[in-house]
């Protein structure tokens, strides 16, 4: 089977609890940038971008989402904060793939954000080539407006999904995969 089969066949989603750096190195990252930015894309719109979150920005990302969801439920317990406070330093690098799509005259809005999650893929993909372990996640923050407004956003911007990356701390387990019978239909 050629590499880049072995490795899509194998490909496994490891949550942020169970990575662990070190993460990607600056040359590495522009790696993954880079190959994440190689998807479809009609009309060369690039209906995507990047927002990198590691280091200290981490933990001001945790910051923030335990700001709103104070505001949202003030009297949310410790274990709660702490979540809140942790949610972007589960993993030594979070990058937000950020769908940037909207009406043009010849590119439908539904084909933009098809390719802002072709990106969040192709970044998975791109890491597990190069040694790492990665999951893509949204949660409530992704869908919170003054969240996305905090990190720099545009109104019109979504986050498509936050890939954590970082090195396994165990081999991920496969699970069940649907059965082509039940999933493929031919016309």
């Amino acid at each position: 089977m050629p590499d880049a089969l072995t490795l899509l066949s194998r490909r496994r989603s490891v949550g942020p609890a169970f990575l662990q750096g070190p993460g990607p190195d600056a040359a590495e990252l522009e790696t993954l940038l880079r190959l994440a930015s190689r998807v479809p894309d009609h009309g060369k719109l690039a209906p995507w971008r990047f927002v990198v979150f590691q280091g200290d920005a981490r933990q001001r990302a945790g910051e923030i989402a335990l700001k709103i969801r104070l505001e949202d439920n003030p009297v949310l317990d410790e274990a709660g904060q702490g979540a809140e406070r942790a949610r972007f330093s589960r993993s030594p690098l979070v990058v937000a793939v950020v769908s940037r799509a909207g009406p043009h005259v010849k590119v439908p809005e539904w084909e933009q954000v098809l390719s802002a999650g072709a990106s969040a893929m192709a970044l998975e993909i791109a890491a597990a080539a190069l040694g790492f372990a990665s999951t893509w996640l949204t949660e409530w923050i992704a869908y919170d407006a003054r969240f996305r407004a905090a990190i720099g956003l545009a109104e019109h911007e979504r986050i498509a999904g936050f890939v954590h990356i970082g090195r396994a701390k165990v081999a991920p387990e496969d699970r069940p995969r649907p059965a082509l019978a039940d999933i493929v239909s031919y016309f």
